[in-house]
């Protein structure tokens, strides 16, 4: 309780202090302002002396309070089409979960291919990339749907944590979080900031990134990423085990017990390969992808795989509602007041004359590891993004590449420490990978990404015309 009380007094400290300074040359008192508030939510939230729904409740209630912003301004962030998007994301995401489907994709798949330790691996990552796009919670996908699984493989082979943890169990852990850290990159609705890096990069640079866009720029690395990084953490950090030919056995005891597929599981997968024909191919049809999303919610809601008391329950949808709502709404408003076309005319005579390859490449690897002072991927994109974003197109870099290359590591900083994003926790308490470990192969895999991702990404997104 103390703890909480001398953080709140902190971020209460900060937007005072910033409130009360003089006004910069070429600013209006209410950009200040906002910007003070502004300030003060992101400190909150990577702080956190209260949950980040309640601090952006309290923020826009302060804005409107204040005069700052008029109350339906400080409100304008909830009839953005994108925040839709992600709650329509997490009830899609429902549906697999209670249904089954996840975990009846990941054990066809182990059925399959699982007769060796590298290719449970990659099983692992496989599964988690086909349930991806409709699981904005990589928490959910990662603990909810594929942890449970690769805890009862390393059991099945008795790897627990202790002497026989690297017998299969420290192997797969690895495998299964580093491989969720690229699936949460690869599509827009694969991690809930990824809408919200997309609304950030509208607002500070005017440009659109669609989810097909997103899905398409993300292939060619993320599949290049998905392919090296379990084979080197198979290299790097090998399990004792290389053969499992028990794994198919396994697999297809938990496809007995969970029986013929359900109605319920049919229409899911129905539903999931329409909304991803129909989000890949909105540049002929013309149809939002949050429009699509809540089709697919509604066809749910409609046979009754969803009820609707299964809506009412989802707190992760409504909690992201809240706290993504404040944000897009205060974020918006210091665009308009002018505070960020301020911010990247000052930031770029500052760096005239500085080459802007070197000055991107600094500002990227700054904003990768500036991750190890975070344990919330939205609290680092609220924090960074629209910052480094603005740097980085003001040195001379060009917009998507920016955009894109910013975006991804908003993702892909998550490898680093084991309280880097809501996953890791999941994986590293289950005892199999002590924390130097963890950290070390968290570094290795994150050069290796930023090398994938970056240099062979840049050349991929060069060829799509994107810049």
């Amino acid at each position: 309780m103390k703890g909480n009380i001398a953080k709140g007094l902190g971020v209460l400290a900060v937007g005072v202090i910033i409130w009360f300074m003089p006004v910069p040359v070429g600013l209006k008192p209410a950009a200040w302002k906002l910007f003070a508030v502004f300030m003060a939510t992101i400190l909150g939230f990577i702080l956190q002396p209260l949950p980040i729904g309640a601090i952006a409740f309290i923020s826009i209630t302060f804005t409107a309070l204040t005069g700052v912003l008029k109350p339906a301004e400080a409100l304008s962030g909830f009839g953005d089409t994108t925040i839709w998007l992600i709650v329509s994301a997490f009830l899609f995401a429902k549906g697999f979960i209670k249904t089954g489907l996840g975990r009846r994709i990941a054990y066809l798949l182990i059925r399959k291919m699982g007769d060796s330790t590298l290719k449970l691996g990659y099983t692992i990552v496989l599964s988690d990339l086909i349930i991806s796009p409709a699981t904005p919670s990589n928490a959910a996908r990662a603990g909810g749907i594929i942890f449970p699984i690769v805890r009862s493989l390393a059991s099945a082979f008795d790897s627990e944590p202790g002497p026989s943890a690297r017998r299969v169990g420290s192997f797969l852990m690895q495998t299964g979080y580093q491989g969720n850290t690229i699936t949460s990159a690869m599509f827009m609705t694969a991690m809930a900031g990824n809408p919200l890096i997309s609304l950030l990069a509208a607002q500070a640079l005017n440009i659109q990134i669609t989810w097909g866009q997103w899905a398409l720029a993300a292939s060619v690395p993320g599949v290049l990423s998905l392919l090296v990084v379990p084979y080197f953490i198979y290299k790097a950090y090998p399990p004792e085990l290389k053969k499992t030919p028990e794994a198919k056995a396994f697999a297809a005891g938990e496809l007995e017990k969970m029986g013929a597929m359900s109605l319920g599981e049919k229409i899911v997968a129905g539903i999931f390969i329409g909304a991803l024909a129909l989000w890949s191919t909105s540049q002929y049809t013309n149809l939002n992808a949050t429009v699509v999303a809540m089709l697919a919610v509604s066809v749910m809601l409609g046979t009754r795989v969803l009820e609707w008391k299964d809506v009412l329950e989802e707190k992760g949808a409504w909690d992201t509602l809240v706290w993504m709502g404040a944000l897009v709404g205060l974020a918006g408003y210091l665009s308009k007041l002018g505070f960020i076309p301020w911010f990247s005319k000052a930031v770029g005579a500052s760096i005239a004359g500085v080459p802007w390859f070197q000055a991107f490449v600094v500002l990227l690897v700054i904003y990768m590891y500036a991750h190890y002072g975070f344990a919330s991927l939205t609290a680092h994109i609220t924090a960074m993004y629209s910052a480094f974003v603005t740097v980085a197109v003001a040195a001379g870099a060009p917009v998507y590449l920016a955009a894109l290359a910013l975006a991804f590591m908003s993702n892909l900083c998550m490898s680093l420490t084991h309280y880097a994003a809501a996953p890791a926790p999941i994986y590293f308490g289950a005892g199999y990978v002590d924390q130097g470990t963890w950290w070390k192969l968290g570094f290795m895999v994150s050069v290796i990404n930023i090398v994938i991702w970056v240099g062979v990404g840049s050349l991929w997104w060069k060829a799509l015309g994107l810049w």
